[in-house]
């Protein structure tokens, strides 16, 4: 659920359930830090760092980015760095920190585990953040877009306080000329713990696919163990699979996808290792359903994504809700926005990025970062580009001019998403882009008579209605709470 909407609130209510909730890791140190900067509203900020191992570490970070009774209305949030493969240790830190609190604050107040959510395309980050939730004693880690294959040694090294290391992908680093490039990014906990290091649990991992294919190569290639699978159909929220075969488009200009983007379920049986069901499974059916096809369970998203625990913006969750009653509500697989190069699931409102006029009203800049492309330099040294950036930067960087059409800059409106947009020097706000999965209208089902707003327990209690109530309490069995 893209950046903050399955944030510790959320991912406590699941939790506390029975259910296995999930928060999602994509620039928490971004979130964090603007949480921060708004005055760290009920102090739940302050609580995490207060529990934080590392006391001197958590120290240095409020001291320097808590804000007071929150950054005057209108004034822009502190820019961070952005990231590259050598972060700086401030970097390294604030990642540590930021995914801890968030895991521990999910943590509070039951003994049931939770999740956190990475993408495997914002790779630079994942070293210090997977180490952070760690230390918070996360439970599971999931991760998709892309394939994680070197995850799972992530989380044996860290598990057995070694340190851990990660190959970045950087294009054309397979170039003869480019054999002296270092793509090999390190983390060892020991130079930032203040003391001995703590004793951890290996979380579970289990990773996002979208093919049995992709499925099998996971077991059959990761370095470490692979707990269970995620399959995400195309009809999921957030980033989708390219289809297999030639792009090919429909007439509103979305990817087809075919036979060959589905899933065999009785081969992923076949696997031996749990694995949950995603895309259009938010009902009680199909629920029912999954179970019945040996599934341990499924992963829900834009059912919560609308609860009232969610991190999205209240006023464009009131919107959607209200297109979602009235049976209106659209959603575009968009085969441009990301500068992934993914589709991307966009819900159609006005006065969001899905406009064109909005989207054409806004400068382009690229200054958080998170979905740029690592690529190779002369002399051992790595650049790094975003097609949703300036035309003219990305295209100086090599880039081709055809890939920056439609691209849209997901960092800054995901953010914008949960009420953290940023505020230009022209004065102009971020505008938001909402992500949501092809069954955005199937949510009203979760509203009683006369509301217009739902809880996370009123989605757990719909799911699990067609279930004995003897399967219904396995603890993170069920559902999984998607980030």
């Amino acid at each position: 659920m893209g950046v903050g909407v399955s944030n510790w609130r959320l991912a406590q209510a699941v939790s506390k359930l029975g259910q296995l909730g999930v928060v999602s890791g994509t620039a928490l140190d971004s979130v964090f830090v603007r949480r921060l900067a708004d005055g760290d509203l009920g102090g739940y900020m302050r609580r995490g760092l207060d529990a934080f191992p590392f006391p001197d570490m958590a120290k240095r970070i409020w001291q320097e980015y808590f804000v007071p009774g929150g950054k005057a209305a209108g004034a822009p949030y502190k820019a961070l760095p952005m990231h590259q493969k050598n972060d700086t240790r401030k970097l390294v830190e604030l990642c540590m920190v930021s995914n801890f609190v968030e895991v521990f604050l999910a943590r509070q107040g039951h003994k049931n585990p939770v999740g956190i959510n990475y993408l495997e395309k914002v790779q630079i980050p994942h070293l210090a953040s997977i180490y952070g939730a760690m230390l918070a004693g996360v439970g599971y880690v999931l991760m998709g877009a892309g394939i994680p294959l070197h995850i799972p040694g992530v989380l044996g090294a860290f598990a057995a306080q070694q340190a851990a290391e990660y190959r970045l992908a950087v294009t054309g680093a397979a170039q003869a000329q480019f054999a002296n490039l270092d793509e090999l990014m390190r983390l060892d906990p020991a130079e930032y713990a203040e003391g001995p290091l703590p004793a951890l649990d290996r979380p579970r991992f289990l990773a996002i696919v979208s093919s049995n294919t992709l499925a099998a190569t996971m077991l059959r290639r990761a370095n470490g163990r692979v707990d269970g699978f995620v399959y995400e159909s195309p009809t999921a929220g957030g980033h989708n699979a390219p289809p297999r075969g030639k792009l090919q488009l429909n007439a509103a200009g979305e990817p087809l996808y075919g036979e060959r983007d589905r899933v065999n379920v009785a081969e992923l049986r076949d696997l031996g290792v749990p694995f949950w069901l995603a895309g259009g499974y938010g009902s009680a059916v199909k629920l029912r359903e999954a179970l019945d096809q040996g599934a341990a369970g499924v992963q829900v998203g834009t059912a919560f994504a609308f609860s009232r625990e969610s991190g999205l913006r209240a006023d464009l969750k009131a919107r959607l809700i209200g297109q979602a009653i009235a049976g209106a509500g659209e959603v575009f697989t968009d085969p441009l926005a990301s500068p992934t190069g993914f589709p991307f699931k966009v819900a159609q409102l006005d006065g969001t990025t899905s406009s064109v006029h909005v989207y054409q009203g806004r400068n382009r800049v690229c200054d958080l970062g998170y979905l740029r492309e690592p690529y190779a330099l002369g002399e051992g040294e790595i650049g790094y580009r975003c097609s949703a950036e300036p035309v003219e930067n990305y295209v100086a960087k090599g880039g081709k001019i055809e890939d920056t059409v439609g691209r849209k800059c997901l960092c800054n409106t995901l953010l914008a998403n949960i009420g953290l947009a940023q505020t230009r020097k022209d004065g102009s706000v971020e505008p938001a882009l909402v992500t949501v999965g092809d069954d955005l209208n199937t949510i009203a089902q979760f509203l009683a008579p006369g509301r217009e707003s739902y809880s996370a327990a009123d989605v757990v209690a719909s799911l699990l209605s067609a279930l004995p109530a003897e399967q219904s309490v396995e603890s993170g069995k069920l559902l999984v709470a998607s980030a």
